[in-house]
C-alpha cells in the first residue's frame, strides 16, 4: 500500500507541467512586470545621469563598504552562499510583502534602480564606459529573476481590489510561491556562482 501511494505522489507532480503553469502565470502577469521594469530603468538612468546628492551619495558609499566588509576574507564558497542567500531574501520579500498593496516592490524597485545607476556612474567615471561590460555577467541572470519577482509581488498586492479577495490571494500566493521555487532560486543559484567567482578571480 505504501509503495502505491508514492507512486501515485510521483504520478501527481509533473515538473514538466509544473514549469509550464510558471511561464503561463509569467506571460499572464507580463504588465505588472514591465511597470516594474520601466520604473527600474527610469532610477538607472536617474541614478546615471543625475548628479547625486552628497549626502545619498555618503550613504551609496557607506552601503557598498558595509558589503566589502562583510565579504572580507571569505572563501569562494562563502561568498557564493553569501550572495544567494542575500539575493533569494530579497526576492522573497519582494514578492510575498507585496501582499501590503504592492508597496514594497515598487519601493525595493526605486532603490535598486537608482543604486545600479550611480554605480554605474562611478564605474565610468573611474574606468570609462567598456568597465559596464564588467557588470553584465553579474545581472544576466539576477536580474531577471529580481525584476520577476518584484513583478509578481506588485500583481499580488491587486488581490485586495479583486471581487474574489480570498480567492485571489490564494491564486496569487500559490502562483508566485511555484515561480519562486522553480524559476526564481535556480536563476539566483548560477547567478550567485556566476558572481561569487567574478569577485573571487577577477581582481
Amino acid at each position: 500500500m505504501e509503495k502505491t501511494r508514492k507512486k501515485r505522489i510521483k504520478k501527481r507532480f509533473n515538473l514538466l507541467e509544473e514549469y509550464k503553469k510558471c511561464w503561463s502565470y509569467i506571460r499572464e502577469s507580463k504588465r505588472y512586470i514591465y511597470v516594474i521594469i520601466g520604473i527600474f530603468l527610469f532610477f538607472i538612468l536617474l541614478g546615471l545621469f543625475i548628479p547625486v546628492p552628497s549626502a545619498v551619495y555618503g550613504k551609496i558609499i557607506d552601503y557598498i563598504k558595509g558589503i566589502l566588509e562583510q565579504t572580507k576574507g571569505m572563501s569562494l564558497g562563502q561568498i557564493i552562499f553569501f550572495i544567494i542567500v542575500n539575493n533569494l531574501q530579497s526576492t522573497f520579500l519582494g514578492i510575498f510583502l507585496g501582499a501590503v498593496i504592492g508597496i514594497f516592490p515598487v519601493i525595493n524597485t526605486v532603490l535598486n534602480g537608482y543604486i545600479l545607476g550611480v554605480v554605474s556612474s562611478m564605474s565610468i567615471n573611474e574606468s570609462g564606459i567598456l568597465s559596464l561590460w564588467r557588470l553584465f555577467p553579474h545581472g544576466i541572470f539576477e536580474l531577471p529573476a529580481v525584476l520577476i519577482s518584484l513583478g509578481l509581488g506588485l500583481k499580488f498586492g491587486t488581490f485586495i481590489f479583486k471581487k474574489d479577495r480570498f480567492g485571489s490571494f490564494k491564486n496569487y500566493l500559490i502562483n508566485s510561491l511555484r515561480i519562486f521555487l522553480l524559476v526564481v532560486i535556480p536563476l539566483l543559484i548560477i547567478a550567485g556562482i556566476i558572481e561569487g567567482s567574478l569577485i573571487v578571480f577577477v581582481k
